[in-house]
């Protein structure tokens, strides 16, 4: 009797090891999926939503190992329609470029609400209106419809373009305005507040107020075309883990800036906090939620890009973008 006792006790100790051996180890961490983000240029203020999810864990939760890298020779909207990145950082004016040519990407959020960019100088040369452009030396950076946006705003001011001296390849801003230049169009976000930490005055034109055509998306996030019919639930993880990062920098700029500068040491701490707490109010500005788009606002100006010969082939604005993913 008490050896079937015994051989019973075994069994069952034996189907409890199999049992418990059958479960998981509490350590095991679940396998994420990779993805890349490829930026429009280097890491700056425009990205920390990005970096503020990827650091506090806002991608993982959502089974994402996020790689954020950076563009090298290729563009963005290049990358991310072949496939070597899932999801980029662009303009508006770069889809809308990209699907004149046939490159299937579409933006899925705006970044920022409204165009935070225009044209500055230095405080001393008194230009204070389109109409002071006149005569004065222009540093371009050749972005695609630069000249035309230009050109038109000097038109509603009455003011003639071909009094302007055009100088190519302009890309920093403090080292070349009063010299190379007398007014350049700059990102206020970035080099406007730079300009007060240094306490240099310049007088900065809003190109959204010369004229509302100009209020498009820049920047915006992008993915393509393949990756929205096949993928859509891997489309709605990235933006639900973005859109929380992009909170985050609206609720806590300045913790937002100690991630960003931890992620990207290189970056000035005061620059990146001083543009966080401009940027705060802009990230959402007055859209119902972050990342929301305007048909209106991709109709306007991808028309006006149309008739200003900046594409050779007219484009659907519907088709451009979607909100369809948005949380």
């Amino acid at each position: 009797m008490n050896n079937k006792i015994l051989i019973l006790l075994a069994i069952v100790a034996v189907s409890i090891l199999g049992i418990s051996g059958c479960k998981p180890k509490a350590t095991e961490k679940p396998v994420l999926r990779r993805v890349r983000v490829v930026l429009d240029w280097t890491p700056n203020t425009n990205h920390a939503g990005l970096y503020v999810a990827k650091e506090l864990g806002y991608f993982s939760k959502r089974g994402l190992d996020v790689q954020i890298i950076q563009p090298g020779e290729n563009t963005a909207e290049k990358i991310v329609a072949a496939g070597q990145a899932q999801f980029g950082v662009s303009y508006q004016e770069s889809v809308t470029i990209a699907r004149s040519e046939s490159i299937p990407v579409k933006s899925i959020a705006a970044i920022i609400q409204h165009n935070t960019s225009g044209f500055a100088s230095l405080a001393r040369d008194n230009i204070t209106d389109t109409k002071d452009f006149e005569g004065r030396r222009y540093g371009s950076s050749g972005w695609p419809s630069e000249l035309g946006i230009l050109r038109e705003a000097m038109r509603k001011s009455g003011a003639s373009f071909d009094s302007v001296q055009v100088v190519s390849g302009v890309t920093d801003f403090f080292s070349t305005i009063g010299k190379d230049a007398d007014f350049e169009w700059i990102y206020y976000g970035w080099d406007g507040v730079q300009a007060e930490l240094k306490g240099i005055k310049v007088n900065f034109l809003p190109i959204r107020l010369i004229d509302p055509i100009f209020d498009f998306y820049t920047p915006v996030l992008i993915t393509n075309e393949r990756m929205i019919a096949s993928q859509p639930e891997l489309v709605k993880a990235f933006l639900a883990a973005a859109s929380q990062g992009y909170q985050y920098c609206i609720d806590e700029p300045a913790k937002a800036a100690d991630i960003l500068v931890k992620a990207v040491p290189e970056l000035d701490k005061d620059q990146v906090l001083a543009s966080l707490q401009y940027l705060k109010k802009e990230f959402k500005s007055d859209a119902p939620k972050w990342g929301q788009q305007k048909l209106e606002v991709w109709q306007r100006f991808s028309e006006w890009m149309f008739q200003n010969r900046i594409i050779g082939i007219g484009v659907n604005p519907a088709e451009c973008f979607t909100n369809e993913f948005l949380p």
